[in-house]
């Protein structure tokens, strides 16, 4: 028998490392909520306390013991996550207590003999079959019902209600016994199974993790941009300290005369849309018939820390309009702007509107905000003490790290990007499979500082873009109302990023032609859907109606089976003027020589 004084073994020593550095980076997240801080304005201590109070007793890292479990009261924790007192519904509230001490009774009743139900993380036969197990996971389903309930019956105004079901939400979570080696039947039933294999398979999965810096969601292995994925062919045209503009090769014989720009979102790779041959919005684009080039931005260092909105508006996005047309000697483009990406294809449109240019003959936007009104659970982020916080913390310049991005937005949905891993990874010792799309979503790309806090004020918190002349950008007044070319709007009815109503605001904001489709699924699933798949459907209202309520717009919406490619690409043939033969060569003799092959180098850079 040991005493508890003797040495930890390194293992175990790195593993309880790795859970305090996932306990660090979602203590990160917690600070950044607005409210995240003590009345007195001092930091809270402990964000992850709320989490400690749900953890099995003395859980640690791998279900070791660990110290200091601090359990702040239910009330404190709540008035810790709204920044404030709060009140509940006194009538919910006893209604609660009431079904609480009924059910608990139930539960105590059944004993060792309790099971839970409708929860895939215990779906598993040897949470049935273990006893202690079982009983644990259903009194942790009871008590993440009630706390839900709970956070439903705050009192408050929407956001502060929002922003503590957020928070509660996380907390329970986290707090799964399934998270822990002691407490998963699952995980311990293997490792009896594979005599202790999968525990060393898991400890060294976290060691690789710990040095690569995040946790695996695939195979990282398997992938290499430039290999296989981001393979169409093309050749980078162009280049500045901001992007790279690849030209894709033609597919076809003739091209339309009007070439087409796609403008992806900094915030990530653009290879997002040209995972696959079979699922490549790029190769797609030039298979009809478009004269395609990509705007590939660059992975910003310490270099570009001072850069703003301002410089990747001008700098870039213009800038790649001009070179676009350079290139192809077409006096107009279509564009499209996906995401953030799309938010700055407008102001770019906006400005050069304001000093009397058209260069863009049609726009298509993809799950972009231009309206911020309805920004969905990153809401709950966004106050003016956390945007003031940012532009103090980059008023001198500076980066935002891509690897906290990450994690932010991994923790928008925490088990399916966050916990499963650390479950099938480190308890189970599982390799997860290879998969494009969660290695792409692994690749993270740093921001700008000054960038990223003025687009916060002016976007999130402000929501200036929609208001007539009441913010700059590069110098021009932003009004929509000066930009009518025809646009093609796409929404993701389940996207947690871009809600369905934020996307459909946008037509509220375009004064000329638009159509506007929402596809079902959420932020990527539902744009990358190729036709050739048949997944999926897309809904399409009557022409030119577009009523405030994006509700009544669904309500008259018809559903059409499969992808939403097809019909955008019947929309935008018509603005593509004729067809001419294919270039021969990429880019324009000396001034737009090819710099190397497509994807560039830009794209390969890692935060």
């Amino acid at each position: 028998m040991t005493s508890g004084k003797t040495p930890q073994t390194p293992w175990m020593e790195a593993a309880q490392q790795f859970q305090q550095n996932l306990i660090h980076q979602w203590s990160q997240a917690a600070k950044s909520f607005p409210g995240a801080t003590s009345a007195t304005g001092q930091g809270v201590a402990d964000p992850f306390a709320a989490f400690k109070a749900f953890m099995p007793n003395g859980a640690g890292a791998f279900g070791m013991p660990s110290m200091g479990a601090g359990m702040p009261g239910i009330g404190d924790m709540f008035n810790q996550v709204a920044g404030e007192k709060v009140t509940f519904d006194p009538a919910k509230l006893l209604e609660i207590q009431n079904t609480y001490l009924s059910e608990i009774t139930q539960l105590m009743s059944q004993g060792l003999d309790a099971k839970p139900t409708g929860d895939r993380r215990f779906a598993n036969e040897a949470w049935a079959s273990n006893p202690v197990a079982s009983f644990s996971a259903a009194s942790y389903l009871l008590n993440a019902r009630t706390l839900m309930a709970m956070a439903d019956a705050v009192e408050g105004d929407p956001k502060t209600r929002t922003r503590v079901r957020f928070a509660v939400q996380q907390w329970i979570d986290a707090s799964s016994p399934s998270n822990f080696l002691a407490f998963n039947a699952e995980a311990q039933k293997k490792a009896v199974e594979t005599q202790g294999e999968s525990i060393a398979k898991g400890v060294a999965n976290m060691l690789h993790d710990m040095k690569q810096g995040h946790v695996s969601m695939t195979d990282e292995s398997v992938f290499e941009v430039g290999k296989n994925v981001a393979t169409t062919e093309g050749a980078v045209v162009f280049e500045n300290e901001l992007f790279q503009l690849i030209e894709y090769k033609p597919l076809t014989a003739k091209v339309y005369e009007r070439p087409f720009l796609l403008v992806p979102p900094c915030i990530n790779k653009f290879y997002i849309l040209d995972l696959q041959p079979a699922n490549s919005l790029i190769r797609y684009c030039a298979e009809q018939g478009h004269r395609t080039f990509v705007v590939s931005w660059r992975n910003p260092d310490d270099s570009m820390g001072d850069k703003t909105w301002d410089d990747y508006i001008e700098g870039a996005v213009i800038k790649a309009i001009g070179v676009t047309q350079d290139i192809t000697g077409a006096k107009t483009i279509n564009a499209l702007g996906f995401c953030v990406g799309g938010t700055m294809l407008s102001n770019a449109l906006a400005v050069l509107a304001a000093r009397g240019e058209e260069p863009v003959n049609s726009a298509t936007f993809l799950t972009t905000l231009i309206d911020f009104t309805d920004t969905g659970i990153l809401d709950v982020f966004i106050d003016e003490n956390f945007v003031k916080m940012r532009e103090r913390q980059f008023a001198q310049g500076g980066l935002m790290s891509g690897r906290d991005l990450a994690t932010t937005f991994s923790f928008l949905r925490p088990n399916d990007l966050v916990w499963n891993y650390v479950v099938g990874n480190y308890l189970k010792g599982e390799s997860p499979p290879p998969f494009d799309l969660l290695y792409w979503n692994s690749d993270a790309t740093n921001l700008p500082g000054p960038y990223y806090a003025w687009y916060l004020r002016q976007t999130y918190l402000e929501n200036n873009l929609v208001k007539p002349g009441k913010t700059k950008v590069c110098g021009e007044k932003i009004d929509f109302r000066k930009v009518k070319i025809p646009v093609y709007l796409y929404g993701s009815r389940e996207d947690h990023i871009v809600p369905i109503g934020g996307a459909y605001a946008s037509t509220q904001v375009f004064p000329g032609k638009k159509r506007f489709v929402m596809g079902a699924s959420g932020h990527i699933a539902g744009v990358i859907n190729p036709p050739a798949a048949n997944k999926r459907s897309h809904w399409i209202g009557p022409a030119n109606k577009f009523p405030a309520d994006v509700n009544e717009w669904i309500d008259s919406a018809t559903e059409h089976k499969g992808s939403w490619w097809t019909d955008w690409a019947a929309w935008l043939k018509p603005l593509a003027g004729k067809q001419i033969a294919a270039p021969k060569a990429y880019g324009k003799g000396k001034s737009y020589a090819a710099i190397e092959p497509a994807p560039g180098r830009y794209v390969k850079a890692k935060a």
